[in-house]
């Protein structure tokens, strides 16, 4: 499957940004669908996942209750809703889908990744 994420920017903190991504090439419902992050200097981390059916959701602490992801199958496109950004919240966004994608690891044994999209939020 084919990945393309989109919707990074620059931000201030406080702002908000809708993060994108579009997967194409097989079955959108075949895959959980994730969201990482790896900011300069650290290891890639767990953001959020939202499993086949969109029935369940899971985010790393960082982020919970100023996220919200969300998929739509008909669009075969996942999203990344982030309010109250922080300046620690700066880092490339990873799109991945997988068969399954474990909640607060990685990512190390995700088959497919998006590109990724710059996200920075200025303090």
């Amino acid at each position: 499957v084919q990945l393309q994420a989109s919707g990074g920017g620059l931000v201030q903190a406080g702002g908000s940004l809708r993060l994108s991504c579009a997967a194409s090439g097989r079955t959108f419902t075949n895959f959980a669908m994730g969201w990482f992050r790896k900011a300069h200097g650290k290891e890639r981390e767990f953001v959020a996942a939202i499993m086949r059916s969109g029935d369940s959701a899971y985010y790393a602490d960082s982020v919970k209750g100023r996220s919200t992801i969300s998929r739509d199958n008909a669009k075969n496109t996942v999203y990344l809703q982030m309010n109250s950004l922080k300046p620690e919240d700066t880092a490339v966004y990873y799109c991945a889908a997988d068969l399954t994608i474990v909640p607060g690891t990685r990512g190390d044994g995700v088959d497919y990744w998006g590109k990724g999209t710059q996200v920075t939020v200025s303090s």
